[in-house]
Order: structure tokens, then C-alpha cells, then sequence
């Protein structure tokens, strides 16, 4: 029977949303699912709510919870990598507030800017940990990984070790479903194309279906009659000044570019509706979560939406919506946007599929390095994960994919090395950071960022 590990099971919602979809296959209906996490309180929740999937379902498989990394990864099919190394406290907190006693801002710091350029360092190692034992334990099986930043970790497993993996994120389905409401066309009417690197992948095609009619004037409508919704401002001006539409969202991009984020042009910030420190937020929101959870485990049930909202007056708005949802929506059982089990599926049964996977980039784009990791469709059957060669993409597009590129590998090269000097060069080459902070200013922010650190990073010479 396939076995399936899930490392970091303790993303609760997330954990529940991929367990819902692997069951939904009658194919997959007896797969095992090991749920693994290094936090006993996450991982008892997360064993509850696949308790409820199980009875939703009324299938019978096999879960197995354990805090044991190794005993977990033994004799798995696919491993499933949700870690967050160093959690909201204190890693994620130091990512914020240290650059900002330099006068550096940011939104999501997961991805690129020297938040992405820390989670790396702390991430890769665990990843690279993780693969070895898989080597040992399970050789055969996939790698599977959500975690953040995602070019840099997938860049690292590609150059350290031999496992199969491929990285996922659901931002290219997920923009295709906000545009097409934009325009008010069926998500089913659309066809795209998407190829650069994770988080800056752009809609090279965006078509109607039947006919292949080009669907960029429509979104060029929009910006034009000013039915731009807030949060997308970011997007759509990148739309008007490159003439393609980029996959990840508004408050992640304007972060991975020098134009939006400027201490000498504050208006920006609201004219672009720009949320700083929007992570810090939503990690206090997922905290609430939890403890939400923690209460409906001791009274054996899920909390109201009434109960939900009453604890969440001091909440950012924008988060209650989605808090509420998650929680009232763990006995139910609706097939999430994510690749993860279609790759899944695919792989077992033969099924081909297509699916936007992060994978070693070996003569897929022309103009971007080889070996970096770039965003792509990839045919899945049970040959596995096969990418879908791209050629040469906009010339532009791929000049800014440089910028951040830049920054991935310098910092790829400190984790595997262990030379401290790339991490202050990748930093330098930030586009937003050094739009922003004199050198000085940089190796200072380093080196109180390594320090406060502390163990979650290696010893670098």
C-alpha cells in the first residue's frame, strides 16, 4: 500500500486540505499517511482532523503520527516537506524586526529580501538532512516540497543530494482563478502558459480554450477602466509596464523589486495598497487558529463561526475570513488547488497530467542559468515528473528573473559551502535591500541577524 509522509504536519489546515485530497481517490482511498512533526500539541490536532476526513470519507487507511523523523521516513513512497524551521518565534519575528531597525520593510520575507535570504540558510540544511535519511530509508521515493523559499531550497536539493524531488505552490492555478473572475470568463473557458521562477513565473499565453483567442486585452481592460481590485494593484501596474501578468501575488512581489517599497517615497506604499509586515500578521492569525483548535479538542468539537469570530475582535479584518473558513471547513471535504496529490495519483495510476512543478532548470529556459530552479509545466504519469522544455522566454522577463536569481544562488552557495561572505554578497545584490541600505548598513544587518539566529543556522568561516 502507498505510503505518503507528511514532514511538518503540524500546518494543521494545510496538512488537512493535501489528506483530503489524497483520500478522495478511490485509487488512494487505503494509503497510509504518516503525519510527522517535531511539536506534539500540532501534531495531536492534525491526527484529529484526519480522524474527521476518515469518517467524512468512510474509507479505512492507515495513520501513523510520530515525532521521529527517520521512523516516519521509513519506507515511504513520497515525502511531503510543510516545515517552517524556527516557526513565527522567534525566526520569523527576527526576520522582520531586525531589518526594520535598519529601515528596511517588508511583506511576506519568505521568498526573496534578506527575510527570504535567512529562511534559506535555516530551511536548506533541514532539507538537505531530510534528503540523506531518504537516501537511506526510502531511495525511491519523491520529494515533494511546499517549504519557502522555494528556488533556493529546491536549487540546494538539486546540487547535494540525488533524491527525485520537485517543489510546488499552488500561486499559478491560484492567480489563472483570480483573472478569470477579473474578466468574468469560466476558469474552465482558460488556457495558460506560465514559465519563469517560482514566485516571478509569468502568463506567457492566457487564451480562451476552444479558441485560442488572446485573453490580454481583456486584462489590459481592466487596468485601463480602473477595475483593478485593491489588492492587485502591484500586479497590474507590472502588467501595464512589462505587458505580462506574474504569478505571485501583489504583497510578495512588491518585495522582490527595487520600485515599490521606498523609505523616499512613502505614498507608494498606500497608493499600491501595499501590506507591510503582512506575515507577522497572518502568523498571529494562524496562532489564534491553533488555539481555537486546542479548545475544540477539549470539548470535542468544532468551535462556531459565532465562537470563532467572538475571538478574533483583535484581528486584522482582512484575516477573519479566512480563519473562520479554515476551521469550520476541517469535517469537510473539498478538493484543494494543490499538485500534490495529482502528482501523486499520476504517478500510481499512469493517469497523465499536467502540473506547474519547481524543477532543475536543464535546457528547459534558454536564457536563464542552467541549474537554477524554474517554474514549469511538467507531464506527470508514472515515469514521473517530466518537464516541458519552454526555450527562450521574453527577454525582459527574464532580465528581471536575473535580479533575484542573483540572490538565490549566492545564497544557495553560503548554505552548501559555509562561507560567510556570500551571505552579505546576496544580500547586496537584493534588489530591494540594496535599493535601500548603504554596504555598512548591510554587513551590520547580517551580522545581528546570523547572531540572533543563533543555533537554527550553522557555523559559517
Amino acid at each position: 500500500m502507498t505510503k505518503v509522509t507528511f514532514i511538518g504536519a503540524g500546518s494543521t489546515v494545510f496538512a488537512k486540505n493535501l489528506m483530503g485530497d489524497i483520500w478522495s481517490y478511490p485509487e488512494l482511498a487505503g494509503a497510509t499517511i504518516c503525519l510527522m512533526d517535531i511539536d506534539p500539541k500540532r501534531l495531536k490536532q492534525s491526527e484529529q482532523v484526519a480522524g474527521h476526513i476518515i469518517n467524512t470519507l468512510g474509507n479505512s487507511p492507515t495513520v501513523e503520527v510520530t515525532t521521529d523523523r527517520r521512523e516516519a521516513l521509513r519506507g515511504a513512497d513520497y515525502v511531503i516537506s510543510m516545515i517552517q524551521v524556527g516557526g513565527y518565534e522567534p525566526a520569523t519575528v527576527i526576520d522582520f524586526e531586525i531589518p526594520k531597525k535598519y529601515g528596511l520593510r517588508q511583506t511576506i520575507a519568505d521568498t526573496l529580501g534578506i527575510g527570504g535570504i535567512m529562511r534559506g540558510l535555516r530551511t536548506i540544511p533541514v532539507l538537505i538532512d531530510i534528503a540523506r535519511d531518504m537516501a537511506e530509508l526510502c531511495p525511491d521515493a519523491l520529494l515533494i516540497n511546499y517549504a519557502n523559499p522555494m528556488c533556493m531550497n529546491q536549487w540546494a536539493l538539486n546540487r547535494a543530494t540525488d533524491i527525485a524531488t520537485v517543489g510546488l505552490c499552488h500561486s499559478v492555478p491560484g492567480t489563472a482563478h483570480e483573472l478569470t473572475r477579473d474578466i468574468g470568463l469560466p476558469f474552465a473557458e482558460v488556457s495558460y502558459l506560465v514559465a519563469g521562477i517560482n514566485h516571478m513565473a509569468f502568463y506567457l499565453k492566457f487564451e480562451r480554450r476552444e479558441t485560442g483567442e488572446d485573453l490580454y486585452p481583456l486584462l489590459h481592460q481592466v487596468y485601463e477602466d480602473g477595475h483593478v481590485p485593491p489588492h492587485n494593484r502591484v500586479r497590474y501596474e507590472m502588467l501595464k509596464r512589462l505587458g505580462y501578468f506574474v504569478t505571485e501575488s501583489s504583497e510578495h512581489f512588491s518585495e522582490y523589486v527595487p520600485w515599490f517599497i521606498k523609505d523616499s517615497a512613502p505614498d507608494l506604499i498606500g497608493q499600491f495598497n501595499i501590506p507591510l509586515d503582512e506575515y507577522i500578521e497572518r502568523c498571529k492569525a494562524g496562532i489564534i487558529s491553533w488555539q481555537l483548535l486546542e479548545k475544540a479538542e477539549a470539548k470535542g468539537r468544532i468551535p462556531t463561526e459565532a465562537e470563532i469570530l467572538d475571538a478574533l475582535q483583535d484581528v486584522n479584518p482582512m484575516h477573519k475570513g479566512w480563519i473562520v473558513h479554515s476551521i469550520t471547513s476541517l469535517n469537510e471535504v473539498v478538493r484543494s488547488v494543490e499538485y500534490g496529490s495529482l502528482i501523486i495519483h499520476s504517478m500510481e495510476t499512469g493517469e497523465a497530467r499536467t502540473i506547474y512543478g519547481n524543477v532543475a532548470n536543464d535546457g528547459i529556459i534558454d536564457n536563464l542559468p542552467a541549474g537554477c530552479c524554474v517554474e514549469v509545466p511538467c507531464l506527470v504519469d508514472s515515469n514521473g515528473i517530466q518537464p516541458t522544455r519552454v526555450g527562450a522566454i521574453p527577454p525582459h522577463l527574464a532580465a528581471l528573473m536575473q535580479t533575484n536569481i542573483n540572490v538565490q544562488s549566492l545564497t544557495v552557495e553560503a548554505a552548501l559551502t559555509g562561507r560567510r561572505e556570500h551571505i552579505y554578497h546576496a544580500a547586496m545584490l537584493d534588489p530591494h535591500t540594496g535599493s535601500e541600505l548603504t554596504l555598512d548598513q548591510i554587513w551590520s544587518m547580517v551580522d545581528e541577524l546570523i547572531e540572533a539566529h543563533g543555533d537554527y543556522l550553522p557555523a559559517y568561516h
